[in-house]
């Protein structure tokens, strides 16, 4: 588990009731070399990692991809 992947899964389980739900997948670089990282949490906890408006969704985005830069990488979130 890369760096990336341990900030997700902290952010993400610090949000939602059931952490053992809490799952990411790392993708192989695409051809614009980004890596898409997919959450997977319960269903009960969506709206959670979502928030109103998608506010919380936008957050964990803005800080992964601002860790992503400091080491170089182009990152992408996908909440499935």
């Amino acid at each position: 588990m890369d760096r990336l992947e341990e900030l997700l899964v902290s952010l993400s389980k610090g949000l939602v009731e059931k952490t053992e739900s809490v799952k990411v997948t790392v993708n192989e670089p695409n051809e614009d070399n980004i890596v898409v990282y997919r959450l997977e949490v319960d269903d009960a906890d969506k709206g959670r990692i979502i928030g109103k408006q998608g506010r919380i969704a936008k957050a964990i985005r803005v800080v992964m991809k601002a860790a992503a830069n400091r080491i170089g990488k182009k990152i992408m979130i996908e909440i499935v």
